[in-house]
C-alpha cells in the first residue's frame, strides 16, 4: 500500500518540490533545519495545502489540485507524532489515545484503548494526566494515539529530539519495535543522522525544499551523489581532487594519490571518506592491501565516552597553525592499543571506502 507524493509549494525563502513513493519500509527524511521537512509531513497529513500537486495514499486519492480533490485532514487516515507531543492537558492519557475513537462502542473504543497503551508500555499510566508522567511516557502516549485510528500511513517529525539521552535510547527501540509490526508507508523527520539511518532502511535527503539524495540508506551513506550530501550524512574528510586515471585521483588538499573503486571516469570535484572508516596500520609494505597508505601525525584529539576523535596531519609534523588534514573516528580500545607507538603513525584510506563527487 504505498504512498505517492508528487506536490510543490511555495515557500519563503524557497520551492518545496517533492516526488517520491514510500512503501512499507520505514523512510527516513533528513536534512537541516528549515530545509522543508516538517512542511512535506504536514502537506501529507492535510494540515497544510500544496499549490500543487497529487497524494495518493493506498489507492486512495487525498489531494489532487487539478481535479480539486482535497481530503480534509480528519478524513485521510494519517497518524502523526510531532516533536512537543500535543497531548491534551485536560485528559488522561487514556482519553488522549480515544480521542479519534468516538466511532467505536464504548467497549471496542475501551478495548482498543488498553490494547495500545499495553503496545506502547504504559499501560499502567491510562488514568493519569500528561503533567503527570514523564517526557518519554508523553511521547508514548503521542505514539499510541497516533496508532489507535489504524492510520494508513504514519507521520513522525522529530520525535525524539525533545528526550533525554536515556529516553530518546527506550523510545526509539519502541519505535523499532513498532515498525516491525506495522508494514504500512512510515515517514520519519530528523536532522540527526545515526537516528535517521537506525530507524530508516530507506534515506530521503531534503535540502531547501528539493530532493538532494534518495534511495536504500547504505547506497545514500556509502555513495553521496554531492558534497552537500556527504555534509548532510555526517562526513568530516573532503577533499579537492581531479582524476588522473580510471581508478586513481590526485587529492589535492591531502597532497596524495589516491586510488578508488568507485571511479570509472567522468567529472571529480571531490573525494571524500568518513571518519571511522580511516584505519591505523603498520607501514606500507608494498601489498596491495597496503594501497593509500600515509604517514600521519596527531595534533590534537577529543574524546567522548567511548570514542575518540584523532586530528591528523598527512606526510609531516603539524605546525604552530594546528591545521589537519583527517579526523578519524576509533573506539577507544583500538586508541588504548596504539596511543604510545611513537609517530609518525599510518592510516588507510581504503579505495572501496574512499568515494567521489562531482561537486
Amino acid at each position: 500500500m504505498p504512498l505517492e507524493i508528487q506536490i510543490t509549494k511555495r515557500l519563503a525563502e524557497f520551492t518545496l518540490n517533492v516526488s517520491i513513493t514510500a512503501g512499507d519500509s520505514p523512510l527516513g527524511i533528513l536534512g537541516p533545519s528549515g530545509a522543508g521537512k516538517t512542511m512535506l509531513l504536514r502537506c501529507i497529513a492535510g494540515l497544510e495545502r500544496p499549490d500543487r500537486g497529487r497524494i495518493v495514499l493506498d489507492g486512495r486519492t487525498l489531494l489532487d489540485t487539478e481535479h480539486g480533490v482535497d481530503v480534509p485532514s480528519r478524513d485521510r487516515r494519517v497518524g502523526m507524532v510531532i516533536q512537543h507531543y500535543a497531548l491534551f492537558p485536560h485528559k488522561t492519557i487514556a482519553e488522549n489515545v480515544a480521542f479519534g475513537l468516538h466511532h467505536l462502542a464504548p467497549s471496542e473504543r475501551t478495548q482498543r484503548v488498553d490494547e495500545l497503551l499495553e503496545r506502547t508500555r504504559i499501560a499502567e499510566l491510562g488514568k493519569r494526566y500528561p503533567r503527570q508522567v514523564s517526557g518519554g511516557e508523553q511521547q508514548r502516549a503521542a505514539l499510541a494515539r497516533a496508532l489507535s485510528i489504524e492510520p494508513s500511513a504514519l507521520l513522525l517529525d522529530e520525535p525524539l529530539s525533545a528526550l533525554d539521552t536515556h529516553l530518546r535510547s527506550q523510545l526509539e527501540a519502541q519505535l523499532q519495535e513498532v515498525f516491525l509490526v506495522y508494514r504500512r508507508p512510515t515517514l520519519l523527520v530528523t536532522h540527526n543522522v545515526e537516528e535517521a539511518y537506525r530507524l530508516g532502511r530507506e534515506l530521503l535527503v531534503l535540502s531547501r525544499g528539493q530532493i538532494a539524495a534518495s534511495g536504500p540508506r547504505e547506497d545514500v551513506f556509502r555513495h553521496p551523489p554531492s558534497l552537500e550530501v556527504a555534509r548532510l550524512t555526517g562526513c568530516k574528510n573532503f577533499s579537492r581532487a581531479q582524476p588522473i586515471s580510471e581508478d586513481t585521483v590526485q587529492a589535492i588538499d591531502w597532497r596524495c594519490q589516491l586510488r578508488v573503486r568507485t571511479f570509472r571516469g567522468g567529472p571529480v570535484a571531490c573525494a571524500g571518506i568518513r571518519a571511522h572508516h580511516i584505519d591505523f596500520v603498520e607501514s606500507s609494505d608494498g601489498s596491495s592491501s597496503s594501497e593509500n597508505v600515509f604517514p600521519c601525525w596527531l595534533v590534537r584529539s577529543s574524546e567522548s565516552p567511548f570514542r575518540v576523535t584523532l586530528f591528523l596531519r598527512l606526510h609531516q609534523p603539524p605546525d604552530e597553525s594546528g591545521n589537519f588534514d583527517l579526523q578519524a573516528e576509533v573506539y577507544k580500545e583500538k586508541w588504548e592499543h596504539f596511543r604510545g607507538r611513537p609517530l609518525p603513525w599510518h592510516v588507510r584510506l581504503a579505495p572501496e571506502l574512499l568515494f567521489v563527487m562531482p561537486e
